[in-house]
């Protein structure tokens, strides 16, 4: 355990897809025998997995292939948040594909004016999609959940064909999911990046210059088109922090003043914005116009969520605006654990700085649900398990 955390970094020159990501993904050392059986354990039958050696304008990297016999793939978001959380798949894999499933559900919600429960997938409820996606989280996984980030994803123009006709590029649901991500003009007429794509990398990576880094390998996940103008290509970094420092990110800042909204609906928001996936919510006491107390409310958010918790505020307070900028967060290092101490289980936090262990915090939850079944003060549970807790990570310091 060192503490310091692997980055893989996404050249998205020529976009991004999910056969494309998966294929890095082996391209960068992940076997795909490994994956093969972690996919085994979804309920989906009639599919086969591959890879072969593809060039694309003379670079060769691993293309992913992925034979089907389903003709029908018409499936809802529950339909498949039903597959992935009823698979043996670990649970890390799991939240990491419902993150990107969901992130496309949104999307295409917002599209067709349903309700996300409503949504019925197309091309991305198929076969290989599922694979794409549920594979490139069990690739994360195996490569130790590196941080990701990205460069900006290129914008093309054009047409492709879809389930219900020609759609302009890019696509409507890829064209919902690249809102507040940054973009570059690739002055092609060629879908580079596919809605599998774009959700892949809106969920999952921070988009920021080059980090500093030692380089361990690089990678190639070769698309499945070979188009004249560059090569088709989704090039990866792999590579560790060159120096134990704090780590990096970027992050939404969402803030609205208020004046005229009741204590209850402000802690129905603070539960629903939490249920929603916000990092941080925060209420302040300001004073406002007319010599009115009032509350500031501050959200902070992944950056590919920021639209949705801002419509949440929105939604359910008299606000009719919310401010937002994005900020860099700097931040140590930290790793969740689950540990058997002599209470039961317990959901850990470890905090690094640099390759040592700063802080080892237990769960509140879990510290207060062993509390109140084995009728022990909360104080004590906190006392035994850090104790433990210490002997089992830091003997040395104990």
């Amino acid at each position: 355990m060192t503490g310091i955390k692997r980055i893989l970094y996404l050249d998205t020159f020529s976009g991004i897809s999910g056969d494309m990501f998966l294929g890095l993904l082996i391209d960068l050392g992940v076997s795909l025998d490994d994956i093969r059986r972690s996919l085994e354990t979804l309920n989906l039958a009639g599919w086969e997995i591959s890879t072969r050696r593809e060039k694309r304008r003379g670079i060769e990297g691993s293309r992913v292939v992925i034979a089907i016999q389903e003709q029908h793939h018409h499936r809802t978001w529950g339909d498949i948040r039903i597959l992935i959380e009823k698979s043996r798949l670990e649970p890390d894999i799991r939240e990491c594909a419902l993150k990107i499933f969901q992130c496309i559900a949104r999307a295409e919600a917002k599209i067709h004016g349903v309700t996300e429960d409503q949504v019925h997938f197309h091309e991305v409820g198929s076969v290989d999609s599922i694979i794409d996606i549920v594979g490139s989280a069990v690739g994360l996984f195996l490569l130790g959940n590196p941080e990701i980030v990205s460069t900006p994803l290129p914008f093309s123009t054009g047409t492709v064909r879809c389930a219900h006709g020609n759609y302009p590029l890019p696509a409507p649901a890829t064209l919902e999911i690249l809102q507040g991500l940054p973009l570059v003009d690739s002055g092609l007429s060629h879908e580079l990046v596919t809605p599998t794509g774009a959700a892949i990398a809106a969920t999952l990576a921070t988009f920021c210059p080059f980090p500093d880094m030692t380089i361990e390998k690089t990678g190639y996940g070769v698309g499945s088109r070979d188009i004249s103008e560059q090569p088709n290509l989704l090039r990866g970094i792999l590579g560790r922090r060159a120096a134990p420092g704090l780590e990096k990110d970027h992050v939404a800042v969402l803030e609205t003043n208020l004046d005229d909204s009741s204590a209850e609906w402000l802690g129905a928001l603070m539960e629903r914005l939490f249920e929603s996936g916000a990092l941080d919510v925060s209420f302040a006491p300001v004073q406002m116009k007319k010599n009115r107390p009032g509350v500031k409310i501050t959200v902070i958010s992944e950056p590919w969520n920021a639209q949705n918790l801002s419509r949440l505020i929105m939604r359910e307070t008299s606000a009719i605006g919310v401010r937002r900028h994005n900020a860099e967060r700097l931040k140590l290092h930290r790793e969740n654990h689950i540990f058997a101490s002599s209470l039961g289980e317990v959901s850990l936090k470890l905090v690094f700085e640099g390759e040592d262990i700063l802080r080892i915090s237990p769960e509140y939850e879990c510290c207060r649900r062993i509390a109140r079944q084995k009728d022990i003060p909360l104080p004590e549970v906190y006392r035994i398990i850090n104790q433990e807790a210490e002997q089992r990570f830091r003997p040395s310091k104990s």
